[in-house]
């Protein structure tokens, strides 16, 4: 028999009845009942219940154990009474009956509960990772990653992608967030870069005439952390195409990210028409880039009906450039009391509250009628229209906001989400996916410069000719996929023309020779003969939390950092020594005080 174990402690069952048997694996409990001990025994694979009476020659040494001790046992498999069995457990229809025990690993008191889903503060979970990790639910997450990893690994390879491997120490490359450096010890003064993503090398493998490539690529972003972000590093499904359009990206992405949902998902229902929607729609419409179109909330321009109208706050907001009013539908929301509690969360989020409109029936029995403050200050011929244009009738309300969009549209997505929410209107059990398409290339930064408002390396629409106007007004062929409220692809039509690059990168105020100096390979590589190429990444960490029905991205991650970027586990970051620091000719200057 093996040293440790002849079977796991999940293959056990009625066939197995009056063999004897060996398991190995940590003591997830004890139960005590009067001269008899029950242990469940786990391992990676599942939980085998085993016991010893006063009869059996081990049980004096059982008597000792606690839990998340590692033991190993012989024992002759008993089937369960009738009334005994656990259908809950592959292992349930038997028992096994200890006859000898060996203790390969004692545990001190536990600083955290493994047995049970007990809510532990986050910093002692990651501080013992290793035990949170033991739990059934933390484990269970760990393996749905892994087998993601598998499904995607798989299905890349079925649509005819290769696999290749690109560096992770490499030069700092402008990707939208800060680097993580590393020092050099042969060039003193001279720093390394992790990589944001492998950008540029993807683009090289295109020019060097691979065609289609993936990776499970490990990328680096010191970031601030965010529930749906991981601080330091994350690892994403990185793919690139040659001689390809963008609907032929989305064609070769779709089978990939549907059939991964569908297969771990499919409990719910995973949407198969994916809508191309304007980021400017999106905004619009949703309040977000990234919309959660379960919630079929839709906000529309209702400027028009409040200009020179008697609601004084809007209508001398509109005679201001630039300004909009917008309404949020609230389909059976028509009550006083709900348009309260919308107007109280309104104030939680920093705002005095949100103008609102009610129709109900009329009190004199006329019919119906539109109330509420807003609706006495600028008539019925007025509220009429509004309600038309939103589609709404007897029993719905909106809710308006007004202003520049891009310092209230924040607040009237989540608005919206919360609508959506208090009156159950989004669909549960459902993925909705959409790609967001026509991103702007250029955005005003707060001191009034130009700069790329996302990836610098994708093609403006229209080419060389698109860029001789306003930068502002140039579209790029950049895409995101929106899933449930979260981004889970992003990706672009890469500009691949040497000409068009340094013209895109002068209006963001780069000179030529800071693009030589920064993208020196890529260019050099674009003036021997590069095809038309475009690709996307899919964050692995964000999927998993999703398929995991997870609302922080570190139940999916390994060990991960805490809010703070701190390995609490490995105690990183760390000091270095002094050693460490004239090696690499370093000097730490003290934080000012």
């Amino acid at each position: 028999m093996h040293a440790y174990r002849s079977h796991t402690c999940a293959q056990l069952n009625k066939d197995h009845v009056g063999q004897n048997v060996r398991l190995s694996g940590w003591v997830h409990r004890v139960r005590d009942h009067g001269g008899v001990l029950f242990i469940d025994l786990r391992d990676h694979y599942g939980i085998t219940q085993v016991l010893a009476d006063s009869d059996s020659p081990a049980f004096a040494e059982i008597e000792k154990v606690r839990a998340e001790w590692v033991i190993s046992l012989d024992g002759v498999v008993k089937a369960r009474d009738a009334a005994l069995v656990n259908p809950k457990l592959p292992t349930g229809e038997i028992e096994v009956y200890i006859k000898g025990i060996r203790v390969l690993g004692e545990a001190a008191e536990l600083p955290m509960p493994v047995f049970g889903e007990v809510d532990y503060p986050e910093e002692t979970r990651l501080t013992y990772r290793f035990l949170d990790l033991r739990r059934e639910k933390l484990h269970g997450n760990m393996m749905l990653r892994s087998n993601v990893v598998r499904h995607l690994r798989n299905a890349m390879w079925d649509q005819g992608f290769n696999e290749f491997q690109t560096p992770i120490i490499t030069a700092s490359s402008p990707e939208g967030a800060r680097d993580f450096l590393v020092p050099s010890r042969l060039h003193p003064g001279k720093f390394y870069a992790l990589p944001q993503a492998p950008q540029q090398f993807k683009q090289l493998i295109m020019v060097a005439g691979f065609d289609r490539y993936f990776q499970i690529a490990p990328c680096f972003r010191d970031e601030d952390p965010r529930a749906d972000r991981s601080p330091t590093d994350f690892y994403q499904l990185d793919v690139e195409m040659s001689f390809v359009e963008q609907e032929d990206i989305f064609a070769a992405v779709q089978p990939v990210i549907q059939g991964l949902f569908e297969k771990f998902r499919p409990d719910c229902k995973t949407a198969t028409d994916w809508p191309r929607i304007a980021y400017r729609d999106s905004l619009l419409w949703y309040g977000s880039d990234k919309p959660d179109l379960r919630n079929p909330i839709k906000m529309q321009i209702v400027s028009d009906h409040f200009k020179g109208s008697g609601f004084a706050v809007f209508a001398k907001l509109l005679e201001n450039e630039g300004t909009q009013i917008r309404a949020i539908p609230a389909p059976t929301g028509g009550s006083r009391k709900f348009c309260d509690r919308m107007n109280a969360f309104a104030q939680k989020e920093g705002l005095p509250g949100m103008g609102y409109i009610f129709w109900r029936e009329a009190e004199d029995g006329s019919g119906m009628e539109a109330a509420g403050p807003l609706a006495k200050n600028i008539g019925p011929e007025r509220t009429e229209a509004i309600r038309q244009q939103l589609g709404l009738g007897l029993g719905d309300a909106a809710f308006f906001l007004g202003g520049k969009p891009e310092q209230f549209e924040g607040f009237a997505g989540r608005a919206r989400n919360e609508i959506g929410r208090e009156l159950g209107l989004a669909e549960t059990d459902t993925f909705r996916f959409a790609w967001i398409v026509d991103f702007p290339m250029y955005e005003k930064t707060d001191d009034g410069k130009i700069d790329f408002s996302h990836n610098p390396f994708s093609m403006p629409q229209g080419g060389m000719e698109a860029l001789q106007g306003d930068p502002l007004g140039v579209y790029a062929y950049q895409y995101d996929l929106a899933c449930n409220g979260y981004e889970l692809i992003s990706g672009g039509i890469r500009n691949h023309k040497p000409e068009i690059m340094y013209k895109a990168f002068e209006l963001a105020g780069y000179p030529n020779s800071e693009v030589d100096k920064r993208f020196g390979g890529m260019v050099k590589a674009f003036k021997y003969g590069a095809p038309p190429h475009g690709g996307c990444a899919m964050g692995i960490d964000r999927a998993v939390m999703l398929l995991a029905d997870e609302m922080n991205i570190r139940e999916g991650i390994m060990f991960p950092m805490n809010q703070r970027a701190e390995d609490l586990l490995m105690n990183a970051p760390s000091e270095p020594t002094n050693d460490q620091l004239r090696e690499l000719r370093l000097r730490v200057v003290p934080k000012e005080a």
